[in-house]
């Protein structure tokens, strides 16, 4: 071995060893806020993957910068796999009595995360504010029997399709985003009074309520039976059961004018565990 290649295998010794400490800290960092805070990471197997990749590093760094014989090196890669299945097998045990349910956003801004504890079947929806952290925002109103669909309709609005115990189906909507400046608060129903218009379906938002019909098929909703959430999005349900989910898509913007008509497009997304696609309508007019 050249002292130029030497020279490199000690350099990559040391970040890999800076590297393991960094990922110590961050652990301890944690486990001290989560402590204090209640913070937690935004998946609960983050803190398992951590400690695998922490060790990794710390190993591979000493066997990068430390000259040791057959018998250590054994040695050290006994205590890593050991290491490592120990904390598999933690994560496994872990993700078995708290569910993690994680999905990013498509422009990667955003991360949806439902921890469900398996025993009891209550979900709870986590706000992610410190990147991979994340702290409990509010309780999904049904307890859950574990099988949850994520569809995101917009860069900043995640559908979340499940199962009650008692085998109905709602739906619960994360917004990360706003379509009025966040300068104050506004009604989807309201901003999109008047007719729109997809492929096989049709929606009217009146003042009496909103109706959606596809295929032939006309559902109509009062205003006692919509559920807003954010300002992004708005769940139409039906004896205790979502029915359908609507969302302003990124292109649709909030005027103050009510003489202006709606600019941009809307999604309205069936509530069923099927595999769905949302449909994208356009306004037609006023109805």
């Amino acid at each position: 071995m050249t002292k130029r290649q030497d020279k490199r295998i000690k350099i990559i010794g040391w970040l890999l060893f800076f590297l393991a400490i960094g990922f110590f800290f961050l652990q301890m960092g944690y486990l001290f806020i989560h402590q204090r805070f209640q913070v937690e990471y935004i998946d609960n197997r983050i803190f398992y993957i951590i400690n695998i990749i922490c060790v990794l590093c710390l190993s591979l760094g000493i066997l990068f910068l430390l000259t040791l014989t057959k018998k250590w090196k054994l040695a050290v890669a006994s205590i890593v796999i050991l290491f490592i299945i120990m904390n598999s097998v933690l994560l496994v045990i872990g993700n078995s009595k708290i569910k993690n349910v994680t999905s990013i956003s498509p422009d990667f801004k955003h991360v949806l995360a439902i921890k469900q504890n398996t025993k009891t079947g209550e979900a709870v929806y986590y706000r992610n504010y410190y990147g991979i952290l994340a702290l409990p925002k509010e309780t999904l109103p049904y307890k859950t029997d574990g099988e949850f669909k994520v569809e995101w309709l917009a860069n900043d609005v995640a559908v979340v399709t499940y199962k009650a115990t008692d085998k109905t189906i709602h739906q619960f909507i994360g917004t990360y985003g706003d379509r009025g400046g966040g300068l104050s608060y506004y009604y989807v129903g309201a901003e999109i009074q008047g007719a729109w218009q997809g492929e096989n379906i049709e929606l009217i938002s009146s003042p009496d309520g909103i109706s959606v019909t596809q295929n032939g098929r006309t559902e109509t909703f009062d205003w006692d039976q919509i559920v807003q959430f954010g300002t992004l999005a708005i769940v139409l349900t039906e004896n205790n059961q979502a029915k359908w989910t609507i969302s302003l898509n990124e292109d649709f913007t909030i005027d103050s004018s009510s003489a202006t008509p709606p600019s941009g497009g809307i999604s309205v997304y069936r509530a069923t565990m099927d595999e769905n696609k949302p449909f994208v309508l356009i306004y037609e007019g006023a109805n």
